[in-house]
């Protein structure tokens, strides 16, 4: 801990001239400086929950129960906080009563005192794996309940985490409640030094999550977008765009009609993407610029955006999942089941391996390794009733992870955590 806030405090110097430089540059105001020192708004008298999340994904997952814990108490007020800028215009336009988002405050100590001292929470619930030695030690040092909500934490991490035992003992240790993703996380925080007792429900809160889609534009793109013909490649990563896209050159030499929607997990990529695109001589659009569908003359779209990921799936009858052709873990296959696309997938889905393993064995999700096993599990797929009964067992399998008891014992647990009611 004392290494840590050695480096904290030699990189501040650099940290906060990036910071400033950004507010220079415009793309952060003063205002969002000082929230990050923070400085954010007091939330009026009564209890209050300081719920974190890092971006859009972990934040949209956590809505219901933030709707759910201001629906338990009429006095509870909630201050929402993000990473980023996007994450906190995701919370604030939920428009919920007696809350407020603001950028999350900086590991530093000094930051965290001010940020805590204003907005006096009662209970901070960390959604997924959002671990700040600081930030978990101010939390403790000052009576705050942590609970972690969907806790998350893959075999490598554990195997990072697990090189500095006193370390991570420490963290997991101001851990009031852990409510894990699967029960390989709960396994993997208990060799660490949680204690067992302080394992909640298994809870994956983006299980019951569905990706908003914008109907209009949906319309507008499916009029000329066969579904059956498409396929998305979603959460990209370097390395699985050229697999992806040699197996669509070699789905498109056979039957014209196949469109691939191609959107990375970090849109920044694009340029390089782009020319991955050129150098197999495939047209393409780039969405940034153009919002007309692929065509025949552009058969890939190059969805460069951010937030419009739903629509995409809707779009798509089949989708391959990203992140699991290399080693990054997979993302999760909830939201392309939830809008009745096709699961296509890597071997490396760690980060949500009970749900794949469910999804596999029942037949809701295809592994594939390579370029030609995935034109072959897209060929097999082309007909739309194998991909609207693939879609359905996906669905009907994961209906049983949502966990309505799940999360009804969560609410119950964190409102435990709470300061009791005044008395009129």
């Amino acid at each position: 801990m004392v290494a840590y806030r050695l480096l904290l405090c030699l990189l501040m110097p650099v940290l906060l001239a990036r910071l400033g430089w950004r507010c220079l540059r415009g793309r952060e105001s003063a205002a969002d400086l000082a929230e990050r020192l923070g400085r954010v708004p007091r939330p009026r008298p009564g209890p209050v929950i300081w719920l974190h999340g890092a971006s859009n994904g972990e934040l949209a997952s956590a809505r219901a129960l933030a709707e759910a814990l201001l629906g338990a108490r009429p006095d509870l007020q909630l201050i929402v906080t993000a990473n980023t800028a996007t994450g906190r215009a995701l919370a604030r336009g939920w428009g919920l009563p007696r809350s407020l988002a603001a950028l999350a405050p900086l590991d530093l100590r000094v930051v965290l005192r001010r940020f805590m001292a204003r907005a006096r929470p009662a209970v901070l619930v960390m959604v997924e794996n959002e671990f700040w030695p600081n930030r978990l030690a101010t939390a403790q040092a000052r009576g705050v309940a942590v609970v972690v909500a969907g806790g998350r934490m893959s075999a490598g991490t554990a195997r990072g985490w697990a090189r500095f035992p006193r370390l991570a003992a420490r963290l997991v240790g101001a851990i009031a409640l852990l409510s894990p993703q699967d029960r390989a996380s709960a396994e993997r925080f208990v060799a660490l030094g949680l204690p067992a007792g302080r394992i909640g429900p298994v809870l994956n809160l983006k299980a019951a999550v569905a990706p908003e889609v914008p109907q209009p534009e949906c319309a507008r793109l499916a009029a000329t977008l066969p579904r059956a013909r498409v396929l998305l490649a979603a959460s990209t990563h370097e390395g699985e765009e050229e697999i992806v896209l040699d197996a669509f050159a070699a789905l498109l030499a056979e039957d014209p009609d196949w469109r691939l929607i191609l959107a990375p997990r970090h849109p920044r990529r694009a340029d390089q993407i782009a020319a991955l695109i050129a150098a197999r001589g495939l047209g393409q659009r780039r969405r940034s610029a153009d919002a007309a569908a692929p065509d025949a003359a552009h058969p890939v779209l190059l969805a460069d955006t951010m937030g419009e990921m739903g629509l995409w799936y809707a779009l798509a009858g089949l989708c391959f999942v990203g992140g699991s052709l290399v080693a990054k873990g997979g993302h999760t296959p909830f939201e392309p089941a939830a809008l009745g696309s096709a699961i296509l997938t890597g071997p490396h889905v760690e980060n949500a391996a009970e749900a794949y393993g469910a999804l596999v064995g029942a037949g809701g999700a295809v592994v594939v390794a390579d370029a030609p096993a995935l034109a072959a599990a897209v060929r097999d797929r082309a007909a739309p009733a194998a991909q609207a009964a693939q879609a359905a067992i996906a669905r009907a399998t994961l209906a049983a992870t949502t966990g309505a008891a799940a999360r009804a014992a969560l609410l119950a647990d964190i409102l435990a955590l709470l300061p009791p009611a005044a008395q009129d």
